[in-house]
Parts: structure tokens; sequence; C-alpha cells
């Protein structure tokens, strides 16, 4: 995959305190990981944003009209679906916006580190970016278990425990 990652400046002593923990080389490999393993072709292009508290809530009240900065936010693109092993998924897979100081918050609420957390994060707006999605039961079991099975293959350890908002 081809993959953009920009990360913005933080202000605040939290945010900074967050951002110090993204460890960009593991999201990357991260990035790679979970597109092999959904049959994303090299070519697949995703942009990355790791954002303030600030920006995330401006973002989640321009597109959902809802207060507040939130943990990710999935932008897609081309409408992608996973590919296959002879027939790998091509286009734009869109963007992926993280907030680390929710990521942060979240990890230490539900026992596990902001790395693992953002690692979740990045999985969850991939996934969402591919067409997935958790408003119904059924699609909540079948998006979650993909996204477990994917941290726990690359994290080597149980995946962390998802945030249900």
């Amino acid at each position: 995959m081809i993959l953009d990652i920009e990360v913005s400046e933080p202000s605040t002593d939290a945010e900074r305190t967050a951002f110090a923990e993204v460890d960009l080389a593991q999201l990357r490999a991260l990035v790679d990981f979970a597109g092999a393993r959904l049959h994303l072709g090299e070519e697949v292009e995703l942009s990355l944003a790791v954002v303030t508290d600030e920006q995330m809530a401006q973002l989640h009240r321009q597109w959902m009209d809802l207060p507040g900065p939130t943990d990710v936010m999935s932008f897609p693109m081309d409408e992608l679906r996973p590919g296959t092993a002879e027939d790998p998924a091509a286009g734009v897979l869109g963007d992926v916006v993280l907030c680390p100081t929710v990521a942060r918050e979240q990890g230490e609420r539900a026992g596990h580190g902001t790395a693992d957390e953002l690692c979740l994060l990045t999985v969850h707006g991939i996934l969402h970016c591919l067409g997935y999605d958790h408003a119904e039961p059924e699609q909540e079991r079948e998006m979650f278990a993909l996204q477990r099975r994917i941290l726990e293959d690359f994290l080597g350890h149980p995946a962390p425990v998802e945030t249900r908002h």
C-alpha cells in the first residue's frame, strides 16, 4: 500500500504526552500488514492523519454534527472492498484520522497502552474505509472479529478491548 502520514503539531501538555506515544513505524507496519491480510494491492492509497483535539473536534462537528473530539474518523474514497489473493483491490482507500489524546484516555480506561489503542483505531478506520460498519449487532460481530484477528496476528498478543460508542 501507498501510505501518506501527516502529523499535526501538538499544542497542549496532554497532546504532547499523547503524541510522544505515537509510533509511526509501528503504524506503517500495521497498515502494510492489514493491507496484505485484506488483499489490498500495492498501489492502494491511504492517508493517515494524526491530529490535535481541536482539529478532531472540528472534523467531528463538521462531518458527524457531534461535539468534542473522537478517537478515529474514516473517510472512504473509492468504495473499495477487500480483494482476494487472485484479484487484489485497487484504488484510493481514503483517509483515516487519529486523535492520540483520546486514544491515550481510552487505552488507560481499557487497561492497555496508547500504542495498542492507536493500532486498534487504525485497523478500525481501515475497515470502515472498506465498507465495514458496526451499527447493527451482526455487522459489529463481523467487523470486530476481523479487527481482532488482524490485531492479534500483528501484535502477537490479545487484541485491545474495543471502545463502544
